[in-house]
């Protein structure tokens, strides 16, 4: 038995539970003993982090060999056409190789989400638009690469799902936590 913590991870909280420069950590808000991260979620990124006490879980959910998606909702700036969208699941060139998306479709409507402090400014804010962007790797700021690499920055990136765990109604810093049964 494992024990799998879903948390979502607020703007601006390192993925960890130290830090020497006093940022805000994984330790301000979860109190369970030996868990840890499941893969990392850059300190300017929100969503769903996962934590388990688990070394082989921790591997299947981290290592990109498993392939295990990565779902995200992203904020940009401007508005992506249909050949932006498809260029993307065809691959960007980055500079530690090409990236590419298993499917990027255009949000119609922008998703409810706890507000973010701060806040995205309203001068961006009126010029963007929401994308979903799901990913089988985990390159570092893999996705604000490949967004930024086809003109369009990102303003705020919440990742919404790991493979078969979702970020459900969870608030910014909340968590649950749940045991899950491995086969060895």
């Amino acid at each position: 038995m494992a024990k799998l913590i879903r948390f979502f991870k607020p703007f601006r909280v390192l993925s960890q539970f130290t830090d020497p420069n006093s940022r805000d950590t994984l330790a301000r808000f979860i109190d369970v003993a030996g868990v840890y991260p499941a893969g990392r979620l850059d300190f300017d990124s929100e969503g769903l982090l996962l934590l388990t006490d688990d070394g082989a879980l921790q591997a299947r959910i981290a290592n990109p060999k498993f392939k295990l998606q990565k779902t995200y909702c992203v904020q940009v700036e401007g508005q992506l056409s249909r050949d932006t969208m498809a260029q993307l699941t065809r691959g960007v060139a980055l500079r530690d190789g090409i990236s590419h998306a298993i499917k990027v479709d255009s949000l119609e409507a922008s998703p409810i989400f706890p507000a973010r402090t701060p806040p995205v400014s309203l001068r961006h804010a009126a010029r963007s638009t929401w994308v979903q962007v799901v990913l089988d790797t985990g390159k570092n700021r893999q996705v604000r690469r490949m967004l930024a690499a086809v003109g369009h920055p990102v303003l705020r990136l919440i990742r919404t799902q790991i493979g078969p765990w979702h970020l459900g109604e969870l608030a910014p810093g909340e968590w649950t936590q749940e045991t899950i049964h491995l086969p060895r």
